[in-house]
């Protein structure tokens, strides 16, 4: 297919870049804005792919978009792009509005008026906290920060589109992926990287929170398959094998850097910190996709990633995410 990739310069954005591109053939070009998080160096490895093309712009911007459109001709829009961070929303939360709002709503009306597929990447975190059981597809939203409200205010929109216009749409919601190319504001990321360089790793309230961990080849493949085979006015959750909390998860990262369990510092929890996400995957697995790679295995694989990779994290470390993190925890990276 040819396909137009909405924030492919993001972590997840750019790993299904990099599949669709290697395992099936697809074209691919990718429209970003490279805020923070959004970072050219994410496929540096298939940059010189004469099927691969990056734009500079935002979804939000009417002009970039159909300039994007006009230039790559493509059969499909997949919109991941997105603010993501939950802490970054409770700061500030315009930039989600516009990105996740208005941003979804310009692509959509360029895929009604060009009459093209359109899937938008959501996240389990609209459907709120769950203290026993899984969400399905019909649990009812329950978002509780203003990211994960602007992105249910998103699907809700896309939805729309499906009923009113009768655009081809889907929606695949993933729970929360972790992988190589992940900003270091993540959990998982954050701590690895703190561990090496002996910083301490803050650990938010008792860090009893459970997540569904699905590698972030996984849900790029979920929704890939869900891009080929889904009924258009859908949505698919796509969850991973495995469920750990976050302290279990730092401990582990403890164990395979070599770090010490004396770096863990609990800090202030974040203000309305849903404690447990937890995924029922059985639609989409019934169109063929299952999740490849357990949890354990994946965080092994990440760390080393990490620990081979500086030339991607250092410029980092050293740069606006130190004042960010001074910001959030209340103290420097020490290295």
């Amino acid at each position: 297919m040819r396909l137009l990739v909405c924030g492919g310069a993001g972590f997840i954005g750019s790993t299904f870049a990099r599949q669709r591109l290697r395992e099936h053939g697809d074209e691919i070009s990718v429209l970003d804005k490279l805020t923070y998080a959004g970072r050219e160096e994410n496929f540096h490895d298939i940059v010189d792919d004469p099927r691969f093309r990056f734009m500079r712009g935002a979804i939000e911007d009417r002009g970039a978009v159909a300039k994007a459109l006009d230039a790559s001709e493509p059969e499909a829009i997949v919109n991941f792009a997105a603010e993501t961070h939950v802490d970054r929303s409770i700061a500030n939360p315009d930039a989600f509005v516009r990105t996740h709002a208005l941003g979804s709503y310009v692509l959509l009306e360029a895929a009604r008026e060009r009459d093209l597929r359109y899937l938008q990447v959501s996240t389990d975190e609209v459907y709120g906290s769950i203290a026993q059981g899984t969400f399905t597809e019909q649990s009812p939203l329950a978002p509780s920060s203003p990211y994960s409200a602007t992105k249910a205010g998103a699907d809700l929109l896309v939805q729309s589109y499906f009923h009113t216009y009768g655009l081809q749409t889907l929606i695949c919601r993933g729970s929360n992926n972790y992988g190589p190319y992940q900003y270091p504001e993540k959990l998982i990321p954050l701590m690895i990287l703190n561990a090496i360089h002996g910083d301490t790793l803050p650990v938010y309230g008792d860090g009893m929170q459970v997540r569904n961990w699905i590698h972030a080849t996984d849900f790029a493949a979920a929704i890939g398959h869900v891009l080929e085979h889904g009924a258009p006015g859908e949505l698919y959750n796509a969850g991973g094998p495995d469920e750990q909390d976050n302290i279990s998860v730092v401990r582990r990262i403890i164990e395979l850097t070599g770090a010490s369990q004396s770096q863990i510092e609990h800090v202030t929890d974040r203000p309305g910190h849903d404690l447990r996400y937890s995924l029922s995957s059985e639609k989409v697995r019934a169109l063929g996709w299952s999740p490849q790679v357990r949890f354990g295995d994946g965080l092994a694989a990440t760390v080393a990633w990490y620990r081979e990779n500086g030339w991607w994290w250092e410029p980092v470390r050293s740069g606006e995410y130190r004042a960010y993190y001074a910001k959030q925890y209340g103290r420097s990276l020490e290295t």
